[in-house]
């Protein structure tokens, strides 16, 4: 840990704490960290699973959408990754097949 003099070290085994003090992070940042991980990991695989099902100018249209409209993107993409766990699509997405998801989105979008 930084700000420690030479040869301190910050590990600390529960038997050592004085009665009263816990190991618990008093800045709170160690919180949710389980958490945080299988969120990297879900959207790790998502990535992945995106790479594989999306030709290179798909994938490279999808992320100047999501510049603009996230949460546009972010249907896209969970669309793609649902349909690719369910064995639904035929091939990888172009560019042209994106383009044809976003309208469909805009129009049910507009249509509720």
């Amino acid at each position: 840990m930084d700000g420690l003099p030479p040869g301190v070290s910050a590990d600390v085994s529960p038997d050592e704490l004085p009665e009263g003090f816990s190991t618990a992070d008093p800045t709170g940042m160690d919180t949710g960290r389980a958490a945080g991980g299988k969120a990297q990991e879900a959207e790790a695989k998502k990535a992945a699973i995106l790479e594989q099902c999306m030709t290179a100018e798909a994938r490279e249209r999808l992320s100047r959408i999501k510049m603009v409209k996230l949460d546009k993107a972010k249907q896209v993409e969970r669309m793609i990754v649902s349909f690719a766990m369910q064995g639904k699509l035929p091939g990888k997405i172009t560019e042209g097949k994106l383009i044809e998801m976003l309208e469909s989105l805009g129009a049910q979008t507009s249509s509720t």
